[in-house]
């Protein structure tokens, strides 16, 4: 349920939706924070819902201190009028409930309702997946893949020619155990809600895209850059290369180390 922070509820018809899966590296996340600090995004509201991990904090693109006073929720909206540009953030991980049930489900159908009503013209979901288990053709060349859904195809088709990206291969089920006839499926280890979200929006006939990169646990701000800027080829959103860091990646690492340790 989304809750607008300005008296009227925005319009986000016809606009591009941005927005990470919580994966492997937070690459995704990492990658909209850039987009939203640089562009210097407004926040018109947020994701009410009981599907994620409760929590609180500080603006973490504050410019001044009134501005890191603001309190901001696990799913917070943010647009800019003159792009048609909406980013969602998610700041926490989906409520896991008994076992090896979640609220994952959950979450996707309240995403693609969300979607659908607002009218947005295309879903960009940016993601990422463990890099160590990747097949043995998806070990060469470039790391970034994407997928998209018919609805999208048809009218991107050309534009993602031109770029000459490389598609999300589908893999055997059972690497060297399985049948050669058997259909390879579509895996992505570490994704999140990626690939469920991708099949509901084909199930559901949505506009929508996945820029993924394979990557390891760890210093994951290249990446991150490297996501971003892969989107920005595409969606033309600013100047090349000239990203602004947001102000609590300052913190992304804790403290530095203490020089009385030396």
């Amino acid at each position: 349920m989304f809750i607008s922070s300005q008296s009227s509820a925005p319009s986000f018809r016809d606009f591009t939706l941005v927005m990470p899966a919580v994966a492997v590296g937070n690459v995704g996340q990492l990658a909209v924070d850039l987009i939203v600090s640089t562009l210097n995004m407004s926040r018109v509201g947020h994701i009410h819902t009981d599907c994620l991990i409760p929590m609180a904090g500080n603006n973490p693109y504050a410019s001044s201190k009134e501005d890191g006073e603001e309190l901001h929720t696990p799913a917070e909206v943010h647009s800019l009028s003159s792009l048609h540009t909406v980013c969602l953030l998610l700041f926490s991980f989906v409520l896991p409930l008994f076992k090896l049930q979640s609220k994952t489900k959950k979450f996707r159908q309240l995403l693609v309702s969300w979607i659908k009503s607002s009218g947005f013209s295309r879903t960009v979901v940016l993601s990422s997946s463990h890099a160590y288990q990747r097949d043995d053709q998806q070990l060469q060349g470039t790391p970034l893949r994407y997928l998209v859904t018919p609805s999208l195809l048809k009218g991107s088709a050309d534009a993602l020619k031109e770029l000459g990206w490389r598609e999300m291969e589908r893999v055997p089920a059972f690497p060297g155990l399985t049948d050669g006839n058997t259909e390879p499926r579509l895996c992505i280890p570490g994704g999140g809600i990626t690939k469920g979200l991708y099949t509901d929006s084909c199930k559901e006939d949505l506009p929508l895209a996945v820029l993924l990169l394979f990557c390891s646990e760890g210093d994951n701000i290249p990446d991150a850059f490297a996501l971003a800027n892969h989107l920005n080829d595409w969606l033309h959103l600013k100047q090349p290369n000239k990203w602004k860091i947001p102000t609590s990646w300052s913190l992304l690492f804790g403290n530095g180390i203490p020089p009385a340790l030396f």
